[in-house]
């Protein structure tokens, strides 16, 4: 059985402009739900607000930059004010880049760290009195199987992601006897605007798109994930295998890693 109902939920989902947030942000607005929806492009962003009004949800934009302190306060401002709590606040907002790190400028680590790490830390800071306040509240951090094991080319990617996974394991630990959930979705390659809108590309390559899941089923997983209060899912037998593999015989997983992984 359920440990919550979604139904009129009131949320926060940031990067709601396309791929996982704009799916996450329609299958809320399926539910009646009550979401403030976030993403720098104000047209696209627009169109997501269109679609969910017209499946019966009450969306509300925020347009902004998500490391900007000042868009973080006006989501949690915009749903407390027009909705009363927050119920239900999901970290999708994330940024990408491929190549050597050594070849790299310092630049490109800070932006990473920014948008998927420190921007959903703080914006769940201030989150937290108001969750407090939610039925049945739970955060909701969308992370990647490369929090489990990095691989070359994406490390400062990688870095992040390790470190939303630490970040939410503590969290959840903190908050347990507070009646807050968290939730860690960790997807493998997910068929998005994502991967054509990386910061910076300098090998010329791309992730590999094979087998790739679509943005509607991480969605779908993510949202019965948060009914029934799970702590964690990785979405495809492909990333279970890394996960186990690694964990398993490590050495293997190292030198596979370096020869085929890049």
């Amino acid at each position: 059985m359920a440990r919550r109902t979604i139904e009129r939920a009131r949320v926060i989902v940031t990067g709601a402009s396309s791929g996982i947030g704009r799916e996450l942000a329609l299958q809320f607005a399926r539910r009646h739900c009550k979401v403030v929806i976030n993403a720098r492009r104000a047209e696209k962003l627009g169109a997501v607000a269109g679609e969910m009004s017209r499946l019966g949800g009450q969306p509300e934009m925020v347009i902004g930059d998500i490391t900007s302190e000042q868009v973080r306060a006006s989501l949690v401002s915009t749903c407390v004010e027009r909705f009363g709590a927050i119920d239900i606040l999901v970290n999708n907002a994330g940024i990408g880049a491929i190549g050597e790190f050594s070849l790299a400028g310092p630049e490109r680590l800070q932006r990473i760290l920014d948008v998927n790490f420190v921007a959903p830390a703080e914006l769940t800071r201030i989150a937290i009195p108001h969750l407090l306040e939610g039925t049945r509240p739970i955060i909701v951090n969308i992370s990647s199987v490369l929090a489990h094991r990095a691989t070359p080319m994406k490390s400062e990617y990688c870095a992040s992601k390790f470190a939303l996974h630490g970040w939410s394991d503590a969290l959840r630990a903190e908050l347990s006897g507070q009646g807050i959930d968290v939730l860690l979705v960790s997807p493998s390659t997910t068929a998005s605007e994502f991967f054509n809108n990386v910061i910076e590309n300098s090998t010329g390559k791309y992730w590999k798109m094979s087998n790739a899941r679509s943005p509607a089923y991480v969605a779908r997983r993510a949202l019965q994930a948060i009914q029934r209060g799970n702590h964690e899912i990785i979405l495809s037998w492909s990333g279970w295998s890394l996960v186990w593999f690694d964990r398993l015989f490590p050495r293997l997983a190292n030198q596979l890693v370096a020869k085929y992984g890049k």
